[in-house]
C-alpha cells in the first residue's frame, strides 16, 4: 500500500535506520530503496538535527510530529520539505516518516497554471486570427473595386498599398494558424537549433551586445519538430535582445541535461534545457503571471503574440517553458524530454 503512494515515506526502526523506502521516496531522496536499506536517516537528509529531534519525540511520547519548509540538502539538491512523522500503526518500533517537497508542489501547481495558459492561449490565437482574416478579404476586395474606378496612376498607387498590406497581414495570419500543426520530429542535438538561432541573433544584434554560449557538449540527441523548435527559440532570443541595453547588453544561450525532472505533471529520468538569459531591467511584476497569455507585452511596440507562440510550439513538442526574473538576469528555460519515438501533438 506505502508503495503505490504518490508522498514519499520512509520507514525507520528504533535506531533511526531505513527500513523501507517506496518509489516516490527513492524519486525525492535521489537513491533506491536497495542502496538505502540499513542507512541511517543522517545520510540521506542533512543537516539532520531537526529531523532526528522530530523522530525521537515520535518514539518516546507515539505522538504525531511535524515541521514546515525545513531547510535540507538530499542526493545533490537543495530542497525545502515539510515533513511529519509518527508511529506505524501504533507499533513502537517503527515510525512512518511523510516528506512533501513544497519547491516540487509548487513547481507542479505552475505548470499546471501555465499549461492552462497556453490551452487558453492557443484558443484566443486561433480566434484572433479568423477574427482578423475575415475583414481583410473585405478590405481587400474593397481596394480593387476603388483601383479599377480611379483614372490616375498615382492615386492608384494608394490603393495598391492598401491591397499589398492586406495581403500581409493576410500572410502573418496564416504563417501564426501554420505554426500551430502538428509536430513533424526527427531526431536531432538542440545544439543544432541554438546554434542556428544563435547566428541569426549575431547578425541582428548591435555589436555592443555581448553574445555567450555556455553548452554542456554531453546532451544526447531527441526527436523534436526543428522548424517549430527554431522559432519558439527565435521569438524567445528576440524578446531578450529587445530587453537589453544596445551598449552594455549580455545574452546567453546556455544547454543543460537535468536528470529525474518533473515537467508538466510527468517525472522524466531526463529532460534538456535551451536557456536564454539577459541582463535586462527583468519583466515587470504585474506581467509576471500573464507573460504567455497573447496580447500581454510590456513594449510599447510589441504585439504580444511572440512569447504565446513560443509557448504553443514547445508544448506541441511535449515541452513547456518556465522563466525566472529579476532586474539583471531574466532567464527564459525551454524544458524538453528526452524522446527517441513519436511525438504525439497535444490538443487544445
Amino acid at each position: 500500500m506505502l508503495q503505490g503512494l504518490t508522498t514519499a515515506v520512509v520507514v525507520l526502526g528504533r535506531d533511526l535506520r531505513v527500513v523501507f523506502l517506496n518509489l516516490a521516496a527513492e524519486t525525492l531522496l535521489g537513491t533506491s530503496q536497495r542502496q538505502a536499506l540499513g542507512k541511517p536517516l543522517a545520510d540521506l537528509v542533512r543537516p539532520p538535527d531537526e529531523l532526528i529531534g522530530l523522530c525521537k519525540k515520535a518514539f518516546d511520547s507515539g505522538l504525531t510530529y511535524g515541521c514546515r519548509e525545513l531547510a535540507a540538502r538530499v542526493g545533490d539538491r537543495e530542497v525545502m520539505l515539510d515533513c511529519r512523522v509518527g508511529l506505524l500503526n501504533a507499533q513502537p518500533d517503527h515510525l512512518l516518516l511523510e516528506l512533501f517537497d513544497t519547491v516540487m508542489d509548487r513547481q507542479l501547481r505552475r505548470d499546471e497554471d501555465l499549461l492552462a495558459q497556453q490551452r487558453l492561449s492557443r484558443r484566443i490565437i486561433h480566434q484572433l486570427a479568423h477574427e482578423v482574416k475575415n475583414p481583410l478579404g473585405g478590405l481587400r476586395g474593397a481596394a480593387q473595386l476603388l483601383e479599377r474606378q480611379l483614372p490616375s496612376t498615382d492615386l492608384k498607387a494608394y490603393t495598391k498599398v492598401i491591397i499589398d498590406e492586406a495581403d500581409r497581414l493576410a500572410a502573418l495570419v496564416d504563417s501564426i494558424l501554420r505554426a500551430g500543426g502538428q509536430p513533424r520530429p526527427t531526431l536531432i542535438n538542440l545544439h543544432e537549433i541554438t546554434e542556428h538561432v544563435s547566428r541569426l541573433i549575431a547578425a541582428e544584434k548591435p555589436a555592443e551586445v555581448e553574445l555567450v554560449r555556455d553548452y554542456d557538449p554531453s546532451l544526447p540527441p531527441t526527436e523534436v519538430d526543428r522548424d517549430q523548435l527554431i522559432q519558439a527559440l527565435l521569438n524567445v532570443a528576440r524578446n531578450a535582445l529587445q530587453a537589453v541595453d544596445p551598449v552594455d547588453g549580455r545574452l546567453i544561450f546556455r544547454t543543460r541535461a537535468l536528470p529525474n525532472f518533473t515537467l508538466a505533471g510527468k517525472r522524466y529520468r531526463l529532460i534538456l534545457s535551451i536557456e536564454i538569459e539577459d541582463n535586462g531591467p527583468g519583466i515587470p511584476e504585474d506581467l509576471r503571471d500573464t507573460v504567455f497569455y497573447p496580447l500581454v507585452t510590456g513594449k510599447s511596440t510589441g504585439t504580444g503574440l511572440g512569447l504565446t507562440i513560443a509557448q504553443d510550439l514547445v508544448s506541441r513538442n511535449a515541452g513547456l517553458i518556465e522563466f525566472t526574473s529579476r532586474p539583471g538576469a531574466t532567464t527564459f528555460f525551454l524544458r524538453l524530454p528526452v524522446r527517441t519515438g513519436e511525438i504525439e501533438g497535444r490538443t487544445p
